[in-house]
């Protein structure tokens, strides 16, 4: 089959499919919108190729899709958007006009986004979207309850991150390739200060908008594929930096805690400086010393709490006892 058939059946596929497909680039802009889209958005191809996603759906920005697709193509992190937490992102309708118009409520939606590698080329992302509205027969709800089984396996429901189970395997693999290659190995415990006083004082709900924003700017700042940014518990964060020495590591512990104070979360009690905080504890596994995964973990808690003894905002490091 010559190359333009192998295009026209990819465009005929693409078009075909029961769902939503779009494809962006590395700067967010629409390089795929498939028929699906057209149909329950109201905007055409003409209209969205070549735009950004956020100028298309001005409401995501910020919101948990703009997470998951900085995750997709700053961190290679696939994301699962279940119905049960996300319900309805995109404005999508079963009957949507041109004009704007539409019939009824917004489409109930099951959102994945993945990575995608292009070569020679920045990194894209696919975003896929399902019209759970209706649950159609037992086949459509077990594969919606799978979807959810899967994001619970591999990121915190709330955050977009790595969860605890997904830190607790890296963390393992991680610790062995650092001592089979003889290789330095970081992890940054961080904490939100004064976090209890946070939720007490403007509400459980300002309290997970808190744990969002601080966690989406934070994972952000990765760069790496093998770095890994969890959420370790509550409004506890853990940071593994592969590679990364004892100096490297506390200057991105300065980093993280200066972007943390950058966001100008407003915080009543949250001491001298009236903004949202953080205090982060170093520790590092030696090139030439290694440790044990609990006693890494165990330095970098310590160190932590030590951050939180002196003052908070601020970043201790302690070596782990060989």
């Amino acid at each position: 089959m010559t190359e333009p058939h192998l295009l026209s059946l990819l465009h005929s596929v693409v078009n075909t499919v029961s769902l939503g497909a779009v494809v962006l680039d590395h700067e967010r802009r629409v390089i795929l919108w498939n028929d699906w889209m057209a149909r329950h958005s109201g905007l055409t191809q003409t209209q969205a190729v070549g735009a950004s996603l956020f100028a298309l759906f001005p409401e995501l920005q910020g919101a948990r899709v703009d997470m998951a697709i900085t995750q997709a193509l700053h961190n290679n992190f696939p994301s699962l958007l279940s119905h049960s937490l996300n319900k309805a992102p995109f404005s999508l309708y079963a009957h949507a006009g041109h004009a704007g118009e539409h019939d009824g409520p917004r489409l109930q939606q099951a959102v994945e986004i993945t990575p995608i590698e292009v070569a020679g080329a920045a990194r894209h992302c696919l975003i896929q979207i399902s019209d759970v509205s209706i649950a159609v027969g037992r086949e459509k709800l077990l594969r919606e309850q799978t979807m959810v089984l899967r994001s619970q396996t591999f990121s915190d429901g709330l955050t977009g991150i790595a969860n605890r189970r997904h830190f607790d395997v890296a963390i393992e693999r991680e610790h062995r390739r650092a001592r089979r290659i003889g290789a330095p190995l970081s992890l940054l415990m961080i904490d939100i200060d004064h976090f209890k006083a946070y939720n007490d004082h403007y509400g459980h709900q300002k309290g997970d908008q808190c744990l969002i924003q601080v966690a989406a700017a934070l994972a952000d700042m990765l760069k790496r594929a093998t770095d890994l940014m969890a959420r370790y518990g509550g409004e506890e964060f853990a940071m593994i930096l592969p590679d990364t020495d004892v100096r490297q590591a506390a200057q991105m512990a300065e980093a993280v805690r200066a972007r943390a104070s950058a966001l100008a979360i407003a915080h009543a009690h949250g001491g001298a400086t009236g903004v949202v905080t953080v205090s982060i504890g170093v520790s590092t596994l030696q090139a030439d010393a290694p440790a044990a995964i609990e006693t890494l973990i165990g330095a970098a808690d310590s160190a932590l709490y030590r951050a939180k003894r002196q003052g908070r905002n601020r970043v201790e490091v302690q070596l782990p006892l060989q």
